[in-house]
């Protein structure tokens, strides 16, 4: 069974975490296509100002991968107004949504059974669904939104997929313009930033290695399984399941007498 946080919320917050480039944004747009009443509020839309972004000393280079480039304070108070009310801040415009994430190779079939499938939600007792997409919500430094996060969903990639994919996009949309990757920047920035965010999730430190179950455990993280994360159509089964068994969970104190 998934456990919310110890307070009751309004909505079920899903967290959708992983190396950039992981498939994150994808999946979250897809169960949003999937699931009825259901929005997705995006880490990246709490970066701050462009001329707020910090330098990475060694390479003298913006840092967009680190903590320090997110504004914690209004994520967190988001994510504190999403269980209250359940719904975005009234206030709350996505730039991130202006992003594409290019083509998706996804069973369209399957995409249709579980729509069907997922529509009984629509008039259940269910809550909306919030799904909080970022590349940073599990890390120590992140803990006040990570606890407001009911089930924590994690995508893995190794080194090369990652940085074959973040190499192939365009931009990004930022605050005050675009931002596009120097040459290098997954080998100077991005890798080394997962790398040290993530590490305690993974025996020995090592990414690319075999988690670090009790870990997992302790923060209840749903790692995604191999298989799910080299076919997205599996992975949209694995989710969609995950998802179907929180509601399940969420709705069973409403229903008793």
């Amino acid at each position: 069974m998934a456990e919310a946080s110890a307070s009751r919320s309004n909505a079920l917050i899903i967290g959708i975490s992983g190396v950039s480039s992981s498939g994150k944004t994808t999946l979250a747009r897809i169960l949003r296509d999937i699931f009825p009443r259901t929005f997705i509020l995006h880490e990246d839309d709490f970066y701050k100002n462009d001329t707020d972004i910090p330098l990475n000393q060694e390479h003298n280079i913006a840092d967009w991968d680190c903590l320090e480039a997110i504004n914690l304070p209004q994520f967190q108070q988001a994510l504190e107004y999403i269980r209250q009310h359940g719904m975005s801040p009234p206030d709350f415009v996505s730039k991130e949504d202006q992003n594409s994430v290019g083509e998706v190779d996804v069973d369209k079939a399957l995409i249709e059974d579980l729509q069907w499938k997922a529509s009984k939600w629509m008039f259940a007792d269910a809550p909306p669904i919030a799904i909080i997409d970022g590349f940073l919500l599990y890390s120590e430094g992140m803990k006040a939104v990570r606890d407001l996060i009911d089930v924590k969903l994690f995508l893995r990639t190794d080194y090369k997929t990652a940085k074959t994919r973040r190499e192939a996009r365009s931009g990004y949309v930022t605050l005050e313009g675009f931002w596009e990757d120097p040459p290098g920047y997954v080998d100077k920035v991005v890798w080394p930033n997962y790398v040290k965010d993530h590490a305690f999730m993974f025996k020995g430190g090592d990414v690319e290695s075999e988690y670090y179950e009790e870990q997992l455990q302790r923060l209840k993280i749903r790692a995604a399984p191999d298989a799910a994360l080299k076919e997205m159509t599996k992975r949209v089964q694995w989710a969609y399941d995950v998802l179907e068994e929180a509601l399940n969970s969420f709705t069973e104190p409403r229903l008793a007498p």
